[in-house]
């Protein structure tokens, strides 16, 4: 290619932003990468792998010969990402920090950064797919499905998708393995990282003790009886069934036959009265929305599709659920689902779909309590 277009990979350290360079490298662009550090509190604890990750970057940009920068957005995560975790948390709700760090981030604080760098385009190692069509771009699945990230890119614009190319979204994940290893990458059987960034492989619970206070109060059944206490809500979850220390708890007054030993699951939670209800049996009505709304409403295409018949996940590796959409204008937007769902969580995304076509989402406002 003649004036080699210039493109800026994020190298995380990891085997997909890797394999996505050399990719881009072989069909001739100019390729840099820069290594993002969105979290420095804990650079000397076991859990924080940044600086091991800088490394591993830094060796899969010698091995193909490019160029790595390494750039500081700790400021900015901590004002635009962390910030709006916490408040979550402390309202109660589940939030998904992802996809925040790539709408604020990945694809606002680095692309602005690329283009400084005089960039044409920006690369990451997602597994998405941009496509453009009629002047405008759509945000589509991964080829694999198993690893298909667009449920975390969904609040990608026009303006991002136009300047954005992930490269293994066309491939599944064991022939990117394939080619890292043929290329003798350092990084090539590196495991996934998983998890938030800012919280690593430690226990979650103890990371939010550091910044939330906790408010212990009841558990209590359907029937309003008291199992025993929680240490505060914002450390629970809908769905969830380790960790609420109830395990075994036969109620009081429970009849000969009742389902004593079916697991207690999280239904909901009473931020005015300090409530953390569970009840027993994964299928508990409790646990079953058939509708819900969501706010903060992101449409890839820049306006509301029309209303009708869509796919949607309310979260990640989650099948995409039938249902009807019904935007309310441009920041709300209500689904009604053909199958109740299961555990759905304010704070969490309900992602919206037209088959392969990601259309954008927004932030779950109501649950199974009060759908």
């Amino acid at each position: 290619m003649a004036n080699k277009q210039r493109v800026v990979v994020g190298l995380s350290g990891g085997v997909d932003s890797a394999v996505s360079a050399y990719l881009l490298k072989q069909q001739g662009y100019e390729v840099i990468g820069i290594f993002m550090k969105n979290w420095e509190d804990d650079d000397n604890s076991e859990y924080c792998s940044s600086n091991i990750d800088f490394v591993d970057a830094a060796s899969v940009a010698d091995v193909l010969g490019i160029e790595i920068e390494h750039v500081n957005f700790a400021a900015e995560y901590k004002d635009r990402v962390f910030a709006e975790f916490l408040r979550e948390y402390q309202a109660g709700r589940t939030p998904n920090p992802d996809i925040l760090c790539n709408a604020e981030i990945k694809f606002k604080a680095f692309l602005d950064h690329a283009m400084r760098l005089g960039a044409e385009k920006i690369a990451t190692g997602h597994y998405a797919r941009v496509r453009e069509r009629n002047g405008s771009f759509e945000l589509l699945k991964g080829l694999d499905p198993l690893k298909d990230q667009s449920y975390f890119l969904h609040r990608l614009n026009q303006a991002q998708l136009s300047k954005t190319l992930f490269p293994v979204g066309e491939l599944p994940k064991t022939e990117v393995r394939r080619i890292a290893a043929e290329i003798q990458l350092p990084n090539a059987k590196k495991k996934d990282s998983t998890g938030i960034c800012f919280i690593g492989e430690r226990p979650f619970r103890d990371f939010l003790n550091r910044y939330i206070a906790k408010e212990p109060g009841p558990i209590k059944d359907e029937k309003g009886r008291v199992l025993g206490q929680h240490v505060g809500l914002s450390f629970y979850t809908l769905g969830q069934r380790q960790g609420l220390g109830i395990g075994g708890v036969k109620a009081k007054g429970a009849q000969k036959g009742d389902n004593d030993h079916a697991p207690w699951f999280v239904a909901r939670k009473d931020m005015a009265s300090n409530t953390l209800w569970v009840v027993q049996g994964h299928d508990h009505p409790w646990l079953l929305t058939p509708q819900l709304s969501a706010q903060d409403v992101s449409w890839v295409a820049g306006h509301p599709p029309a209303a009708g018949e869509v796919g949607a996940k309310t979260r990640y590796r989650q099948a995409d659920a039938p249902c009807r959409l019904q935007p309310q204008g441009d920041s709300h937007f209500e689904l009604r689902f053909k199958e109740p769902q299961w555990a759905v969580t304010p704070g969490q995304s309900a992602v919206i779909y037209d088959g392969e076509i990601c259309l954008g989402g927004g932030v779950i406002t109501t649950d199974a309590a009060s759908a």
